[in-house]
């Protein structure tokens, strides 16, 4: 039979063999706490002696600064849910705080219990990463008195702090880009999925096409990846005056497209169609790809997240740059005859 796991030291342990007072032990690993060079020494090397940590999560209950801060993500295994997530926990962490991570993808029983042992941690915020986690969870987290921050969300509950991007700006550049590249029959490869950032993103390209006199043809699949972008080629690009621009709603999507187009379709890209993605995930840089895409500003939204863990309120909507690779025309380039 193994040993049991060691104990972890105790506080009153660290004390005894320094000779000092629990309080003593608890003032040196309080910052700005008043203690002796010489007691903090004694303290410091009996700690070192028995492997003491301090549990900052249970001193911490009384102290903002010091509680975990809650994320709810969901789709991890997607680009940008992934890419986000790293974000955000390189910020916290940076700032000394701790990221506890709620994955609600799994079932909506498993991931209630979860989110409902995070709150008895009393967190100092919770994140809420994406449209994607139900409504019902991010109201929880209100109703249990949490300080909420939402990551592109569509409803507006009250007290909750939102992080937004400009998705109106975006798409009239990814509509402007398209006709300067001389498209004149331009397509929206879009989704039913519904989530507050895919569905702004379609109402704002199509507000953008019209606006310019455009009257696009919009396609719709089951959700927002590559099966759904080799749909919307075969939906798209097969009939008598196929488009000669498309947008898609997420890199994934264009990444579908483009390749169900070159090899299935036999067409050539940028000469025979303009594509354009959102999110500028890895995959859109690399050379098979060469994709043209919107870049979330991933670094900038955990910034804000942290500026309003600080207590600020930003106000205004955060931009994305439109990265450009081979997947479009340039104005000088024409398509072909």
């Amino acid at each position: 039979m193994s040993d049991p796991a060691p104990r972890p030291a105790s506080a009153a342990e660290v004390a005894a063999l320094a000779g000092v007072s629990r309080s003593a032990v608890s003032r040196t690993f309080t910052d700005g706490a008043s203690v002796s060079a010489r007691t903090r020494a004694k303290v410091m090397a009996a700690a070192e002696a028995l492997n003491y940590h301090v549990n900052h999560l249970a001193r911490g209950l009384s102290k903002d600064a010091s509680r975990p801060v809650c994320l709810l993500a969901s789709n991890l295994t997607r680009p940008y849910h992934g890419l986000l997530l790293d974000a955000l926990t390189r910020r916290l962490q940076a700032a000394g705080r701790m990221a506890m991570v709620i994955n609600v993808s799994t079932d909506p029983q498993s991931a209630g219990a979860a989110l409902a042992q995070a709150l008895s941690y009393r967190a100092s915020a919770v994140v809420v990463m994406s449209g994607t986690p139900p409504a019902d969870m991010v109201t929880a987290c209100i109703d249990a008195g949490q300080k909420v921050i939402a990551i592109n969300r569509g409803e507006e509950w009250p007290g909750v702090h939102h992080i937004r991007i400009d998705y109106r700006r975006a798409m009239q550049e990814a509509v402007t880009a398209l006709r300067a590249a001389g498209c004149g029959r331009i397509a929206l490869a879009g989704s039913r999925k519904g989530t507050p950032s895919l569905a702004a993103r379609e109402a704002f390209f199509i507000e953008a096409c019209h606006a310019q006199g455009i009257d696009p043809v919009v396609w719709r699949g089951d959700g927002s990846g590559y099966a759904e972008g080799q749909e919307a080629a075969q939906a798209l690009l097969q009939g008598q005056a196929p488009p000669e621009g498309i947008f898609c709603l997420t890199d994934l999507m264009a990444c579908g497209l483009m390749d169900m187009a070159r090899d299935t379709l036999a067409l050539a890209i940028p000469r025979d169609l303009c594509v354009i993605g959102f999110d500028d995930i890895p995959q859109a840089g690399w050379a098979g790809y060469g994709l043209t895409s919107f870049g979330q500003p991933y670094d900038r939204i955990a910034a804000r997240v942290e500026e309003i863990l600080l207590g600020e309120e930003p106000a205004s909507r955060l931009e994305t740059p439109l990265i450009w690779r081979q997947s479009v025309r340039s104005a000088k380039e024409p398509p072909r005859g």
